[in-house]
């Protein structure tokens, strides 16, 4: 039920008069359930026990135990309930199925995002923002410890060949279901390549029609499989003759999806492998194969690669980028993401516990997140206060035990008596740990402590003694590393790629083949007008007249 450790502070068998409450509460929480429904979850003389814990964070849950199984918890207030209790009642709560393979991300505490749903053919669940949701899994395994999983037979209108169960990963999502936005993630099942390009929100998702169908062409009479098996041919054609190079290869079949592909797909459809007639991409390219487009081979286990390409094809000659018919046009306009605006970003302060003596006063403790001009004001009002200004010199503070405790090195607590104003502020800034404001437009102010990391642009060589640019923490900036991929391509008139940034988890790394810094800074400079101090390694573009 939890991912990590936790500790047991109590637990008794429960009174008549909180099961009688509990009850109740459950009847009001969750109103699809009957009365005997109700009675059977809480039973009135079974028993009982309420578990009161700490989770890893500190966080106190408590935890209703039915017959040895956790049935309901609560959490700030707020009552969610179990994966047994989802088992036992899956209509209980609206319900998305995402695979197998996501569930390793989920239970680490990322988000769900689009991508990763198996969206049945009457769309997604109809929810609000807020609303408790549970996922499910397609022929999940996984199960708790206190018994195995049921087997829940499909809805109706789900694809007869998924069997659908409900996962362990629920009860982790049900119990963030409140605490956090929930949005949808995904992995595609070959070779694990997450598309990060195009997500969408959950509100956005049940706002929209098209996600369901996954935006087909509405000026075509197709079926969306022989629609799809279309987009599927123009985006590889489209990635063979535009985007990968013969220096590439050999290339992972992920890449080839996951960086070549994807990025050719047309404004307002959607590439999804699965709703095409080959379901998946390694048949796709067995196909492609079989008509001498081009070579794929296992270099390594279970690792497929393509290592030849037959460019002279008559498919790749003769392929040219359809023009959008007038309808279609129309609704890509419509749907057309906004320009990008950089964010405000503002340096702010976090009061350490050796700190907290001098800022109790003004109502402030430790982990406190304060702007520089607050700081300012709270030293002046406490030396002020205290009467701590020098009556000979105004500009010199006197050093009570706080002030030489809080902002004096060990050796000068002795020695120095007094400081002038602005060496005891910057000295009082200097000894706050950093943390920053993040508000981008229309969104409310992200706050986090430590300092922001800035977009990191460096030179890499590679095996073949070509240079390449690699640049990272875009997302930070708000910055889609896709987007900014397919832009830098355009303009470089070089190939790039988008793989996730060694030694971290959720951050991409946009590589640009040979020295294109001087492209990028224009880009992030100009056009994206990101502050130059939020930006390391733009000195390495290349000198006038130097070959890149």
């Amino acid at each position: 039920m939890f991912a990590k450790a936790f500790r047991v502070k109590s637990n008794t068998a429960i009174k008549g008069s909180d099961r009688r409450k509990l009850r109740a509460d459950v009847t009001a929480v969750f109103p699809t359930l009957g009365t005997d429904q109700v009675s059977e979850l809480v039973p009135g003389k079974e028993e009982l026990n309420i578990v009161k814990l700490y989770a890893h964070r500190g966080d106190a849950v408590t935890v209703y135990v039915s017959g040895g199984n956790p049935i309901l918890f609560e959490l700030e207030k707020n009552l969610y309930p179990t994966v047994y209790t989802l088992w036992s009642y899956p209509d209980l709560l609206p319900t998305f199925t995402t695979w197998p393979l996501v569930l390793e991300k989920l239970v680490g505490g990322a988000d769900l995002m689009l991508p990763g749903l198996v969206v049945p053919p009457a769309g997604l669940p109809q929810v609000q923002k807020g609303d408790l949701c549970a996922i499910a899994l397609v022929g999940n395994r996984r199960s708790g410890d206190k018994s195995s999983p049921p087997s829940i037979a499909p809805l109706a209108l789900d694809p007869p060949d998924l069997s659908e169960e409900k996962g362990s990963v629920q009860a982790d999502t049900t119990l963030q279901g409140d605490m956090r936005r929930l949005t949808l993630e995904g992995e595609e099942e070959e070779g694990e390549v997450q598309q990060r390009c195009g997500e969408k929100s959950l509100s956005e998702a049940t706002e929209d029609p098209s996600v369901g169908t996954l935006n087909p062409d509405p000026t075509d009479s197709k079926t969306l499989q022989e629609q799809m098996d279309e987009l599927l041919q123009r985006c590889f054609l489209c990635a063979l003759k535009y985007r990968v190079k013969k220096a590439d290869l050999p290339l992972l079949t992920s890449t080839l999806l996951g960086s070549h592909m994807f990025s050719c797909c047309p404004e307002g459809r959607q590439l999804d492998i699965k709703k095409s007639s080959y379901k998946k991409l390694s048949k796709f390219l067995q196909h492609m194969q079989q008509e001498q487009i081009i070579q794929v081979q296992e270099l390594s286990k279970g690792v497929e690669s393509i290592v030849a390409v037959d460019w002279k094809h008559p498919r790749i000659t003769s392929f040219v980028i359809p023009e959008p018919s007038p309808t279609s046009q129309t609704i890509q306009e419509g749907s057309r993401e906004q320009p990008y605006h950089p964010p405000d970003i503002k340096s702010l302060y976090c009061v350490p516990a050796s700190m907290t003596l001098l800022f109790q006063e003004s109502g402030h403790k430790k982990g406190s997140i304060l702007e520089g001009s607050e700081v300012r004001t709270i030293v002046i009002n406490y030396a002020k206060k205290n009467d701590l200004v020098d009556a000979d010199n105004k500009n010199l503070v006197k050093l009570d035990p706080i002030l030489c405790d809080c902002i004096l090195e060990k050796g000068e607590q002795h020695t120095v008596m007094k400081l002038p104003w602005d060496s005891l502020l910057n000295r009082c800034l200097e000894k706050l740990q950093p943390a920053y404001q993040v508000t981008f437009p229309g969104q409310e102010p992200i706050v986090k402590k430590g300092k922001i990391c800035p977009i990191d642009i460096t030179l890499a060589q590679r095996a073949s003694n070509k240079k390449v640019t690699v640049v990272r923490n875009l997302e930070a900036y708000g910055l889609d590393p896709c987007s900014v991929a397919t832009i830098l391509q355009q303009r470089c008139q070089a190939s790039t790629t988008v793989t996730p940034a060694p030694g971290t988890k959720d951050i991409l790394q946009v590589q640009i083949q040979g020295n294109q810094i001087h492209h990028l800074g224009r880009l992030l400079l100009e056009e994206y007008r990101l502050p130059r101090k939020h930006i390391q390694g733009l000195e390495k573009a290349p000198k006038p007249g130097k070959k890149k």
